[in-house]
C-alpha cells in the first residue's frame, strides 16, 4: 500500500492491502465476501480497480467488494440484468446504481452473493462473446 501524504486518501494495490486496512467489525466480512467470490469465480484475476477489490475475466470487471462505517457491498455495472434475475431476493437490501449494500448488523446472504457473482460472469461471457463477433 502506498502510505498517503496528509489529507490524502490510501491507495491500495493489493486486495489483502485493501482487507488488512480495514476496520476490526469489516475485515472479517471482506475476507468472507472475498472467500464466496473467489469459489464463485475460480478463474477471475484479483486485481484492484477504482481502490477496490476487483474480479476480473473475458477482459470485463465482474464483481466488485468494498467495507464500509455501515455497510459491506457488492458492486458491478451494469446492474440491469442481476437487479432484473435477483429482484426478490435484493428487497431487503439498498441499492445504488452499482452496488447492494448489506448492513453490518445482518449476517451476509452469502449464497447470494455467489450466485449474484455466477450470473455476472455469465453476462461477462455473453458480453466478450458479443465484442469479439462485432455485434
Amino acid at each position: 500500500m502506498t502510505e498517503p501524504a496528509e489529507g490524502e486518501k490510501r491507495t491500495f494495490t493489493t486486495v489483502d492491502e485493501f482487507i488488512e486496512a480495514a476496520t476490526y467489525d469489516v475485515e472479517p466480512r471482506l475476507i468472507e465476501m472475498r472467500r464466496v467470490v473467489r469459489e464463485a469465480l475460480p478463474d477471475a484475476e484479483e486485481t484492484i480497480s477504482y481502490n477496490i477489490p476487483a474480479y476480473r475475466q473475458h477482459g470485463v470487471v465482474v464483481v466488485q467488494f468494498s467495507g464500509y462505517t455501515e455497510h459491506t457491498s457488492l458492486n458491478f455495472f451494469p446492474t440491469a440484468g442481476a437487479f432484473a434475475a435477483f429482484d426478490e431476493e435484493l428487497r431487503p437490501y439498498r441499492t445504488s446504481k452499482s452496488a447492494i449494500r448489506f448492513p453490518l448488523d445482518e449476517p451476509l446472504p452469502l449464497e447470494l452473493i455467489s450466485r449474484i457473482a455466477t450470473f455476472r460472469l455469465e453476462e461477462a461471457a455473453a458480453f466478450a462473446a458479443r465484442k469479439r463477433s462485432g455485434r
